[in-house]
């Protein structure tokens, strides 16, 4: 690692900055001061530390798109003076972040780590010092030419690093609370921290990022479930100005064998809507030829997710609708793999 690195540290809020309010038990947001108080271990690295905070701190349940567009201007206006980001955000919301920023920062030469915790910094048993101090290493690293070990957006915790459009929240509970189920880790951190180059995205180092700061929010997501109504669907699919639908399916992409259901689908394509079939499965991927339930999808005009989180399909359809006018373009770039989202 260089010596000479410099990290933006990005505060956005969430439990690794909270404590808890004597008088009614619930935590509350502390000043960032506070924070890097409780972790003097930031002052033993040779990696120069800058900060950034929002404020007020954002619960990461109330982030949003807008809040998306500041932080990828942050990291956009900051892009030439330092050599990586680590921004620490909420737990809840986390995965979609990450996902959107990887649209929103094209050609990412630089690491940008999220990271937080279960467990505000000030308490004795946190997770939150291990996650900062290791986010802040991996972020300051380069190889040997100079160029970023991680030049792509990731979410580290509980020892690992993971591709941000690719991970989502397993637990609310564990210390270990994301996991990219679809791809192998990025980093392992242990006694020693080890680089899985062979799954790190290798983008042009000769060519600029470019920040892209709009999304189109008019994206809705469903899940199919034994008994789900004609009559909801249809009044989904008919809302005025949507133009995408996440579709949770079963299995490996399966649907109910209901006329109503590939009609009121084909319809919706008909009318220029993109509708995307995730699986509700943690772990997998969409085969729509596999079964013919899947294949009914697929003659109906449902595009597959392949092996893609929630989190990312949203935030990719919300990145390519404020890109792209026609639904064909959106279409064609949803069965790509444009950032390492998805296996196809």
């Amino acid at each position: 690692m260089s010596c000479n690195s410099n990290v933006l540290l990005i505060y956005t809020g969430g439990t690794i900055g909270m404590s808890r309010n004597p008088l009614t038990g619930a935590l509350e947001p502390l000043n960032f001061e506070h924070l890097l108080k409780n972790v003097p271990e930031l002052e033993q690295f040779s990696t120069q530390i800058a900060t950034y905070q929002f404020n007020p701190p954002i619960d990461s349940s109330d982030m949003s798109p807008s809040l998306w567009t500041d932080i990828a201007h942050i990291i956009a206006n900051n892009y030439n003076v330092y050599d990586g980001f680590v921004v620490l955000h909420g737990t809840d919301t986390m995965a979609y972040t990450a996902s959107a920023l990887s649209y929103m920062l094209e050609n990412l030469t630089k690491p940008v780590i999220l990271t937080g915790s279960q467990l505000p910094i000030g308490q004795l048993r946190t997770d939150g010092k291990e996650n900062l101090i290791t986010s802040i290493e991996i972020a300051a690293a380069k190889k040997h030419d100079g160029t970023a070990c991680v030049p792509e957006v990731g979410i580290y915790f509980n020892g690992h690093l993971m591709r941000g459009n690719r991970t989502t929240k397993q637990s609310a509970d564990e210390f270990n609370a994301f996991e990219s189920f679809n791809l192998p880790h990025l980093v392992e951190a242990g006694v020693n921290i080890t680089y899985n180059d062979h799954v790190i995205l290798k983008p042009d180092f000769s060519k600029p990022m470019t920040p892209h700061f709009k999304m189109d929010n008019n994206v809705i997501v469903f899940t199919l479930f034994p008994g789900i109504r004609e009559d909801l669907v249809r009044h989904i699919i008919a809302t005025p100005n949507l133009r995408s639908i996440v579709m949770r399916t079963y299995g490996s992409g399966n649907a109910p064998q209901k006329v109503w259901l590939t009609n009121a689908l084909r319809e919706a394509t008909l009318r220029g809507k993109v509708v995307v079939n995730i699986s509700q499965c943690m772990a997998g991927t969409v085969e729509m030829g596999r079964y013919d339930t899947g294949y009914q999808l697929k003659s109906a005009g449902v595009l597959s997710g392949y092996d893609s989180t929630v989190e990312n399909a949203v935030t990719k359809l919300m990145y390519l609708q404020a890109k792209y006018d026609d639904a064909d373009t959106v279409r064609k770039y949803m069965l790509q793999s444009i950032r390492g989202e998805i296996t196809v």
